[in-house]
């Protein structure tokens, strides 16, 4: 069970599904944190290249802060792998869960056009959706726990 992890409101929501699914199903957890250079890769150029290893430090920072500090940690009952990977969400997402007997969960995007027209908010699940080779589940934002 793949499931896509950025540290917003609604990943951290799709993360604690994923958790409680992979649980009941005793599948293996793989949380995902896709980055690029700020400004794409021909940004990266011009700069030295221990400067991206502190963009991808940065990433897995979020990716723990994800599951240790909003979640509490993984129950350790739950197999998990983390994944801190360079390049394009989405393309990065549908490449892990590629087999038909996958799961790929995301976070929807907090609802609102001027926001997703701003931030681009969206594309990875519309880019998960429409090319990921098994289910995809998208989770509320404003979800609540229970």
């Amino acid at each position: 069970m793949v499931v896509g992890v950025s540290g917003s409101p609604g990943s951290v929501h799709a993360l604690r599904f994923a958790i409680e699914r992979a649980h009941e199903l005793g599948a293996t957890l793989m949380p995902v944190i896709a980055w690029q250079p700020p400004g794409g890769d021909s940004a990266m150029r011009p700069y030295p290249a221990h400067v991206a290893d502190g963009w991808a430090d940065a990433a897995e920072a979020r990716l723990l802060t994800a599951v240790n500090v909003d979640l509490g940690g993984v129950p350790e009952d739950v197999r998990t792998e983390p994944h801190v990977v360079r390049g394009r969400p989405g393309r990065v997402l549908v490449a892990f869960a590629d087999r038909p007997g996958d799961l790929l969960v995301l976070g929807e995007p907090r609802p609102g056009r001027l926001r997703r027209a701003w931030s681009g908010a969206g594309s990875v699940a519309r880019h998960c959706l429409a090319h990921a080779a098994c289910p995809v589940v998208t989770v509320n934002a404003d979800a609540r726990p229970e």
